[in-house]
């Protein structure tokens, strides 16, 4: 295929797209639909930085050991060191100089310390041969990096001291019940991060941090070529490298932990395996990040996918802590585990404590070493730390947490309304159908094919009577054709990525042939891209329309490994290396900020990416990407969907059914069942697979399928609301048990069960045995109820289920409180002014909470206040709804409070109380009433309901049960 390619690129003809070329694409699509091919994507041993210093790992780990032997206090190889009288405190950063035993290139050293407790070290050159790129903090950090929370100068103190003649350097600082202390240690230099005393995440402890500095391109005669230093080839491709090396790698230990989390995006368990070691379960390979078109990914694999986010948490008993390595090049991540490490006498004066660590070894290829150790100590710290350095998940637009149907491709205008019509004749709730690159004139973005799609502004204002919306994709690559307004115009300007010179446009293959690529670290190639997504340009287009990017690694189908050249220039004189893994942020920010302009006042965008970075939270959703229907992508997209959401990344969903390959009626049943319990839900499929819409599926699939995308749709409050909380705290949406449960081990690698929020546990059937039997294990002294059913069971205990196709096992937790809306629609635009039920699930001390939180789902006007978000609290079998401490009596609060004054709560549940009940007293606005309530008692699902109490959610209100 690749010699295929080539021939084509060389044609001179603009926007020509040949026989040889649809014969390259399908003869792709034919590799691809097969397997991956692992071929085209590089080892370890392949990408020349990441041999480098993992050979360096093994010489330094050999030589640390035959140190340890008969010493009592850990040992290491490494040979840098703080140069003398080089530490200084200035501010709330401590700056030093380190340097290599040899080499003589000193480094610049700061530890800059944060009121949160989080502490952020950064590394290069005194005096670099040419600027690193350092631009990452600009484009990941809060506010470009200049707001980040320092800590104050006068809170922070050095001490410096003699611990077993080793020089250490400590600042220490408390933060509400913990002590933080940091501990550097100048020969050989390393870095402790100690919380309470005890050291949690430790820096060059192994002896591998090492430093590629900048120099001089040696003679062509001595210049190194074997060690891919100044020149690397892989299969046909050459990258000329000026910059020769300028890698770095650094190993970061977790100490007392067992488990670590995180460094999506990888088809890997959610606990992460070890990469090297005796293992007969350990990868072979590091995990990689760089982002990657993989097409049909293989599973259990540390192979890099489509996004990147460098953020690993560690978890054990007695706390939580994470590292966010801030670097956009390429990166590599070797795990391996201790079940002893010795601390030694800098910790613990002459102790030799025994406890587990995971140690991982980074290493990227280029950049300046930036990396935030986050001390937690608990779960909820440390996503309140990540959220002030990246900003946490903003409200996405109501509609977007609905159901999306999407195939490739949805034919013409015709199908996609009989579509529509077709999922409200079967009542099928629904908020977007989509529709991917045939839509377009010849794959040019931003125009449609004027035969199959007519007057898309009908179409969009069709599906617009019921609430629906429109999603089309846009990718980043851009058809060469001097006809084409978008190419013209970016061609004009200069708004593409170079070549490796910079003296043309970089070229290459994807979707429609010849393109070229906009380069989105040109603010002027960014500013103009935003207004492409704007009415007025994007031809045909209404407030109603949405976007979708793919491909934007990006892709280029005759691209080593299937991307862009790392040496291609981009605005600044950039290689691409250095800025691969932000890439594809970057066009769905510009793509977000579009969508966010084009409207005034301005409503909120969504934009779903396949490829991200750790900020892409900020400007929509994500995908696993191209998954296949096969029973084993089912099992596998929870730990997908988990790891995200554990680094930070929360909207994100599996393609419902598989991209690729035909599911059988019980695996699409079972992964709809599934991925209603995602924040993203979308069904998708490939071009070349057999139409799957439910009614298609016949009976009794389409009624089960009918009945979990209503459960979706009766649980949008409780979705919303969580993702209300994510944008204040940073908490994960759906959460691995241990984030809920964190003391109790067993959790701690468990993937076959999660939580959605804190109040309901989701137990999937991933097997295809539909007649199979379950284990669930309840956790935690505490009910838990069968949110169906409403039967309850009492934790800790292990439990058998008997499930069959219509059984899907979700379980309320006993303390929660949780709001629906309960009445059939047909998407959730036409749901904004329907009554609630409010679900009471008594915990085992009689008590219970929640909170509801509601806006317009379209505006930025919550910002000004114009929400209701209520607390709801149970106790003495009364409910009690107060505003949150979030509410403030502004006037756009009071404006929102009159057009919601008439949406009332229309029935209270209360499921648990084992007391007989008759009436409920009902307290608003001064006005008290008496209602009848149903109850049902009974040994395991106790019940009472109350029917239309008529409270109102913007009002306080007590609703006593008696």
């Amino acid at each position: 295929m690749t010699n295929l390619i080539t021939a084509q690129i060389s044609t001179p003809k603009v926007g020509y797209i040949s026989v040889l070329y649809l014969a390259a694409v399908s003869s792709l699509l034919a590799q691809v639909c097969s397997a991956v091919k692992r071929e085209d994507f590089r080892t370890c041993e392949q990408s020349a930085f990441c041999n480098r210093h993992r050979v360096f790992a093994e010489t330094m780990l050999k030589k640390t050991q035959a140190l340890d032997k008969g010493s009592t206090i850990p040992q290491t190889a490494s040979p840098y060191s703080v140069l003398e009288n080089s530490v200084s405190l200035d501010g709330h950063t401590l700056v030093a100089s380190v340097q290599h035993s040899e080499e003589k290139i000193p480094l610049k050293f700061e530890l800059s310390f944060m009121e949160s407790g989080v502490v952020r070290f950064r590394a290069q050159e005194e005096e670099p041969l040419t600027p690193r790129f350092d631009d990452t903090q600009k484009l990941v950090l809060r506010e470009e990096g200049t707001a980040l929370p320092y800590a104050s100068p006068g809170s922070i103190e050095l001490v410096t001291e003699v611990i077993d003649k080793v020089t250490t350097h400590t600042v220490s600082y408390l933060k509400g019940n913990s002590t933080f202390s940091v501990r550097m240690a100048e020969s050989p230099w390393s870095l402790d991060y100690l919380v309470d005393n005890k050291p949690t995440i430790r820096l060059n402890t192994k002896g591998l941090f090492r430093f590629e500095y900048l120099r001089q391109k040696p003679a062509s005669d001595e210049a190194d070529t074997a060690s891919g230093e100044w020149e690397e080839k892989f299969k046909t491709w050459t990258d000329s490298k000026p910059n020769g090396p300028e890698s770095f790698g650094m190993d970061i230990s977790f100490s007392g932990f067992e488990h670590v989390y995180g460094i999506p995006e990888h088809s890997s368990p959610l606990s992460l395996k070890d990469t090297r070691g005796g293992d007969k379960n350990a990868y072979d390979q590091p995990y990689r990040l760089y982002n990657l078109d993989v097409f049909e990914y293989e599973l259990d694999n540390p192979m890099a996918l489509y996004g990147s986010i460098p953020f690993m948490v560690a978890h054990n008993a007695e706390s939580t802590v994470g590292v966010f390595w801030m670097n956009a090049a390429e990166t590599w991540i070797d795990v391996t585990r201790e079940k002893s490490n010795t601390l030694g006498s800098l910790f613990s004066r002459g102790s030799t404590k025994q406890m587990p660590a995971v140690n991982t070894h980074w290493v990227s290829e280029s950049g300046v070493l930036d990396v935030f150790l986050l001390p937690g100590p608990n779960t909820a710290d440390v996503y309140r730390q990540y959220a002030e350095l990246v900003e946490p998940t903003p409200l996405p637009r109501a509609f977007s947490l609905g159901y999306h149907q999407c195939r490739w491709n949805y034919i013409d205008q015709e199908d996609v309304l009989s579509v529509s019509s077709k999922l409200e004749e079967h009542e099928i709730p629904y908020d977007v159908i989509w529709l991917d690159i045939e839509h377009t004139d010849g794959k040019r973005y931003f125009t449609w094919d004027s035969a199959k799609f007519p007057d898309p502004t009908a179409m969009q204002n069709e599906l617009a009577r019921a609430g629906h919306k429109l999603v089309n994709v846009v990718d980043p690559h851009i058809k060469r054709d001097s006809a084409y307004r978008v190419w013209k115009e970016a061609s004009d300007n200069g708004y593409f990525v170079k070549t490796r010179d910079g003296s043309e446009d970089f070229q290459g293959w994807c979707w429609p042939g010849d393109s070229n690529w906009v380069d989105y670290f040109n603010p002027d190639a960014c500013k103009w891209i935003s207004e492409q997504f704007h009415i007025d340009h994007y031809n045909q287009s209404t407030e109603n329309l949405f976007v979708w990017n793919d491909m934007n690694e990006p892709s280029v189908f005759n691209g080593p490994e299937i991307t862009m050249d790392k040496d291609a220039r981009h605005h600044g004189g950039w290689e691409h290396r250095d800025v691969h893994n932000i890439f594809g942020m970057l066009y769905h920010k510009a793509t977000a900020d579009g969508l966010r302009t084009r409207e005034s006042p301005s409503k909120r965008p969504f934009v779903l990416s396949r490829a991200y970075f750790a900020g892409s939270q900020r400007y929509g959703a994500i995908w696993t990407g191209d998954n296949t229907a096969e029973w084993s992508h089912l099992q596998a997209s929870i730990p997908m969907v988990l790891s995200n959401n554990v680094a930070g990344l929360h909207f994100i969903g599996a393609d419902v059914g598989g991209f690729f390959g035909n599911p059988d009626q019980k695996l699409l049943t079972r992964w709809y069942q599934l991925g209603i319990w995602y924040p993203f839900f979308r069904a998708h499929a490939h071009i070349d697979t057999k139409r799957r819409e439910p009614w298609l599926l016949g009976e009794p699939y389409l009624s089960h399928i009918r009945d979990a995308i209503r459960e979706r749709y009766r649980l949008l409050p409780y979705w919303y609301t969580l993702f209300r909380e994510a944008s204040i705290t940073g908490m994960p949406i759906v959460r691995p048990m241990w984030i809920e449960f964190p003391l109790e081990t067993k959790l701690f690698a468990e993937q076959d069960a999660f939580m959605v929020g804190s109040a309901i546990m989701v137990v999937p059937a991933t097997d295809s045995n539909t007649n199979q039997v379950i284990d669930v294990a309840f956790p935690s002294q505490e009910n838990w109820y069968d949110i169906k059913t409403h039967a309850s069971y009492i934790g800790p205990a292990k439990r058998q289920f008997s499930v069959d196709l219509s059984t899907t096992l979700v379980f309320a937790r006993g303390g929660s409180v949780i709001a629906t809306r309960e009445r059939h629609r047909s998407s959730s635009d036409l749901m904004k002014r329907d009554p609630f039920t409010v679900y009471v699930y008594v915990g085992r001390n009689g008590t219970a909470g929640g909170r509801l939180y509601v806006d317009d789902g379209d505006t930025y006007d919550y910002e000004q206040g114009a929400f209701i978000e209520r607390e709801l609290s149970f106790s003495e079998a009364k409910l009690t709804s107060r505003a949150s401490t979030q509410t403030k009596d502004t006037p756009a609060y009071q404006e929102y409070l009159k057009k919601m004054a008439t949406v009332r709560v229309e029935r209270l549940v209360v499921v648990g109380l084992r007391n007989p009940l008759t009436k409920a007293t009902v307290a608003e606005n001064g006005v008290t009433r008496e209602i009848e309530l149903s109850y049902r008692g009974a040994a395991n699902d106790a019940e009472c309901v109350v029917r239309d109490p008529a409270v109102h959610i913007g009002e306080d209100w007590e609703i006593t049960l008696s």
